[in-house]
């Protein structure tokens, strides 16, 4: 008894911790957007996934360092108190989110999964990219109903492309259009989507939508290194907008052209006006900001550690009764 009222008030504080700063998340993340301008578009997209992940990361935090130490520090064994219903209908809401989590998240994998055998039926290996020291990535061409190019995949990536966008693409426009989609695959972008499904929470697809621009501008600004191939880029994605697939690409795939029409116009126009600094790494400073706020909150956590027990203790003792 005594573990399982442990655990229905460790769920509980959890979902507390994560309700509120998915909603503070949901609400403030727009702030950022307004000085995006000052950072790369692959910082811009890191810290949006960040933002996106903090709630979850958060409450297992607090859960973990905070609500089960105190209980198991602090509860006596030994009393037996009668326990009020809100943390019992919190525990139950709790377990339903990590499970409704896990079966969105595991739908979305089985889709793609799914997809991807239907695309391998008329598909052959016409090369591959390396990717790492030692591995590299399939290219396979099909005949299929697939987007134009596509990277699929988590363990093992694949890009696919289709026999349209072969014929659609000229030689310089298809190394640009690959070149995108090898940096997804580098960047594990499907992984975060499979994770993005299993953390999912009301009120968060304006972020992720956010996200997912800022991600594919990421990847355009990776694969090009001058203004020649930015154009091959810009080419190849106007080209490839027209192909409309028969299906909407998988949840867990990275199409060169998916998003609304206003974003793949963004994007095309940043690569014909690209420049030198679209390829600079973001300034030091963030990092080094970032690594002292860690750093100071790391020894006040530690320095507070007994005393935010206590008060811990405390909140899950009002929140019993």
């Amino acid at each position: 008894m005594f573990f399982l009222r442990g655990i229905a008030v460790s769920f509980s504080i959890g979902v507390i911790v994560y309700a509120c700063f998915s909603v503070v998340v949901a609400l403030a993340w727009r702030a950022f957007r307004l000085d995006a301008h000052q950072y790369s578009v692959r910082f811009s997209a890191d810290l949006l996934f960040a933002l996106r992940l903090a709630p979850a990361f958060i409450s297992g935090a607090v859960m973990l360092m905070l609500a089960v130490p105190s209980f198991l520090w602090l509860e006596p064994r030994a009393v037996v108190e009668p326990m009020g219903p809100a943390p019992v209908v919190l525990c139950i809401c709790g377990l339903a989110a990590v499970l409704w989590g896990a079966w969105h998240a595991a739908s979305a994998l089985r889709s793609a999964l799914r997809t991807v055998a239907s695309w391998s039926q008329t598909a052959s290996v016409i090369s591959s990219e390396p990717v790492g020291a030692s591995s590299s990535v399939p290219i396979l061409l099909s005949s299929s109903s697939l987007p134009a190019l596509a990277a699929a995949g988590i363990v093992k990536p694949t890009v696919w492309l289709s026999q349209a966008a072969q014929y659609l693409l000229n030689e310089r426009e298809l190394r640009s259009a690959l070149r995108h989609e090898m940096v997804h695959v580098r960047r594990k972008d499907n992984l975060r989507k499979l994770i993005l499904h299993f953390v999912a929470f009301p009120g968060m697809a304006e972020l992720e939508s956010a996200w997912r621009e800022a991600t594919e501008m990421a990847a355009d600004d990776a694969a090009v290194s001058n203004s020649a191939e930015a154009l091959d880029l810009a080419a190849a994605v106007i080209k490839l907008s027209r192909l409309a697939p028969l299906n909407p690409p998988a949840e867990l795939t990275m199409a060169l052209v998916h998003s609304p029409t206003a974003s793949v116009n963004a994007r095309v126009e940043r690569l014909i006006s690209w420049n030198e600094l679209q390829r600079q790494p973001p300034a030091s400073y963030p990092r080094a900001s970032a690594l002292c706020a860690a750093g100071a909150v790391a020894l006040s956590f530690v320095a507070a550690y007994t005393h935010l027990l206590i008060l811990t203790h405390a909140a899950t003792e009002m929140l019993v009764r």
